[in-house]
């Protein structure tokens, strides 16, 4: 296994949730069907938004670009395995950008505590797995 690039992102929850509370349309903007279903059925919806919005910033500083460089929100998507386990899925750009750096994988880990939530990607070539 090669690490291609790390990268880690931290969301203040509190802001995050104003954020999603009061920009009508930004959950749809910013994440795809099956993660708003997947956070809608969460007690404390915008935790699971928060580490899902960390994930997509990780994810893209890991590949070393991002909004300024055509990727956009909706290609890369945080899947959860039947085991529990969380990965990414990634199309469009962000696909065409991770085979360009020839990334074969991506380990994900997201949590949320307190007033934060945080999640950390590593970019791997050789193959992985992810765990949350």
């Amino acid at each position: 296994m090669r690490v291609v690039g790390v990268g880690i992102d931290i969301v203040d929850l509190a802001v995050f949730r104003r954020r999603l509370e009061s920009q009508e349309g930004l959950a749809e903007e910013l994440f795809l069907t099956d993660e708003i279903e997947y956070c809608r059925e969460r007690a404390r919806p915008w935790e699971s938004y928060a580490a899902r919005f960390a994930a997509k910033e990780a994810a893209f500083k890991a590949l070393g670009r991002g909004l300024s460089q055509g990727l956009r929100w909706n290609q890369i998507e945080v899947v959860r395995e039947n085991s529990g386990a969380v990965g990414l899925r990634l199309s469009g750009p962000a696909l065409t950008a991770a085979e360009e750096l020839e990334v074969e994988d991506f380990l994900l880990s997201m949590s949320h505590s307190g007033d934060n939530a945080i999640a950390v990607v590593m970019a791997v070539a050789g193959g992985a797995s992810s765990a949350d």
